[in-house]
């Protein structure tokens, strides 16, 4: 039998894994946004420790017992948010410097152990490295639209200091808006939450008039039920 992960189309996992929208997820995504950046920095970096995990716990999950998995799990995420670190400061110095201490607060990320101990451990190498990927691939995006969007909001540029990500990124610089005067709220966390919240509620404006008026279930009456129809005070 194939896996449910094989089932379902690329478009609809990366439309549905709201990763981005979880709870313990929104300190680095609010505070972090801010710009092109910064977003797509910390987006690869979660990516890359998210599908690392999953792949090193699948590999492992015949060895896993069920005292000492979660300890291992733990043990495997920080391990890997370590070298994610190291590597930043060795190659993007600059970019680490601006994401400050929400890289090593990667290790606190509720998705990584959500995906490793609820997916990675019961399933193939395959499977678990996919579903890594699409959950990775949906907080990235939701990072990236956040902080394109607050970016022009805020200085009226776009892909301003890519050259902190990629060396021969610095001539990428955009201006979107011309002679108009920032927009310093969507520069602050409070302003991330605000349009996060309108992203959420476009989101679910578009499911909603998606969804065929064919797929909502209607209730049967129930065999041997009787309609009552109520007229006057009820005492």
């Amino acid at each position: 039998m194939s896996s449910p992960v094989y089932r379902m189309s690329t478009n609809n996992r990366l439309w549905h894994n709201h990763s981005g929208f979880m709870l313990l997820t929104l300190c680095p995504l609010l505070a972090v946004s801010n710009s092109v950046v910064k977003s797509l920095g910390l987006g690869l970096v979660t990516l890359a420790v998210l599908a690392g995990s999953s792949l090193l716990v699948s590999l492992l999950r015949h060895q896993l017992s069920q005292a000492t998995r979660l300890l291992i799990i733990v043990m495997l995420v920080a391990a890997l948010t370590s070298c994610a670190e190291f590597f930043l400061q060795a190659y993007t110095f600059k970019l680490y410097q601006s994401l400050g201490l929400f890289v090593p607060l990667i290790a606190t990320n509720y998705m990584l152990f959500d995906r490793a101990d609820n997916f990675a451990s019961t399933h193939q190498l395959l499977p678990a490295l996919l579903e890594a990927m699409m959950k990775g691939a949906t907080f990235m995006l939701l990072l990236l639209v956040l902080g394109a969007i607050r970016e022009v909001l805020a200085t009226g540029a776009l892909f301003a200091n890519m050259d902190q990500l990629l060396p021969d990124a610095a001539s990428w610089k955009v201006q979107v808006l011309h002679n108009t005067s920032p927009f310093l709220l969507a520069s602050v966390p409070a302003g991330a939450l605000l349009l996060l919240g309108f992203l959420i509620a476009l989101k679910n404006m578009i499911d909603k008039y998606l969804t065929p008026v064919s797929s909502v279930v209607a209730v049967e009456p129930v065999a041997g039920s009787r309609r009552v129809r109520v007229t006057g005070k009820i005492v």
